[in-house]
């Protein structure tokens, strides 16, 4: 059975955070000195993939696992093996992940192994100096060499890009004949006001419409009704042969498509990134052997998913209009 919220729309798509942490403190998502969940609070593996599994059986056909950086959560390739077992039964017809590529080198085979056919690698910058100082800890070569490996694994990337007035919008061009040059499509992102960090967000907010016309100056690109499911919408780019992306949560929302909720690694049901009503799915979970209770709360919730979001960058008080953080709800 589907699941169809007030609007009408079928939900079909469901992302996990697998973990808040991260082995990354990029500037515009978390501040430096983080306080993360105290582990007894995180479901197990074992609870991830019973609710998976149960949005599995009310129409969930993509699944994304994310963080955090999902690829830090100890034993997460126990998870993902289990999960893969619904793509061998054709209930679950894409099972995918959004990293920031510091584990690809261990995993990406395994990740192929196990019926991953494409991942997102969120990566700003292609200059090691900057992409050390966005991330803080974070180191390109690093990753550079995780997405090698997960080429060579024959996994396909996309890579994601927050577009950041003043810190990389000039590289953007570069970054494009990069990734296309490797075969994988790339997207980018306008930042978005979730969670207090350590920086004022109103100097670095880039509309995407500026860039797209900054990037037509050098580049022919031709709208293409492409789709992976998400946000993007996508335009070819004639002179690369490839495609880019572009999710505008600020300048224009994409509430009436939308087919997704997102899942907490403590079992909180987000039905909209941008509204702060949620679902505690962990009590019912916890409660029963079976999955009456949670298949019912999931419904209750579904019933409830909003219009849309209402995202601004407040200039006057400068507080994030959500005020938890990206990494707790899995981007």
């Amino acid at each position: 059975m589907d699941m169809i919220d007030p609007f009408g729309r079928a939900i079909t798509y469901l992302r996990v955070s697998v973990t808040d942490r991260c082995d990354f403190r990029c500037v515009y998502c978390m501040a430096e000195n983080m306080t993360f969940l105290p582990r007894k609070d995180l479901l197990s593996l074992e609870e991830l993939d019973r609710l998976c599994t149960a949005f599995i059986n009310k129409g969930v056909r993509k699944l994304r696992l994310t963080g955090g950086e999902p690829l830090v959560r100890k034993n997460i390739m126990h998870l993902v093996h289990e999960l893969s077992r619904h793509l061998k039964s054709g209930a679950l017809e894409e099972l995918t992940l959004t990293t920031n590529g510091s584990q690809l080198q261990r995993f990406a085979q395994e990740l192929a192994d196990a019926g991953v056919r494409r991942i997102n690698v969120s990566l700003d910058t292609l200059d090691p100096e900057k992409f050390h100082a966005i991330t803080r800890w974070g180191h390109l070569d690093k990753v550079l060499a995780g997405i090698d490996a997960a080429l060579t694994a024959g996994l396909k990337i996309k890579i994601n890009a927050v577009a950041l007035r003043g810190f990389n919008d000039q590289e953007i061009p570069d970054m494009l004949r990069w990734a296309h040059g490797q075969g994988m499509d790339m997207t980018v992102i306008e930042t978005m006001p979730m969670g207090e960090i350590d920086t004022d967000r109103t100097d670095q907010y880039l509309p995407l419409s500026l860039l797209r016309s900054q990037l037509e100056r050098q580049f022919t690109l031709t709208d293409i009704p492409y789709k992976t499911g998400g946000p993007a919408r996508y335009v070819e780019i004639a002179e690369t042969g490839g495609r880019l992306g572009f999710i505008t949560p600020m300048t224009h929302n994409f509430c009436e498509s939308c087919n997704r909720v997102r899942l907490t690694c403590t079992g909180t049901l987000y039905m909209c990134l941008g509204q702060e009503d949620a679902a505690d799915l962990r009590a019912p979970l916890r409660a029963s052997e079976g999955d009456e209770l949670l298949s019912k709360a999931i419904d209750e919730a579904i019933a409830r998913k909003p219009k849309g979001h209402d995202f601004i960058i407040d200039r006057l008080t400068n507080r994030p209009s959500v005020s938890r953080h990206m990494s707790v709800t899995g981007g």
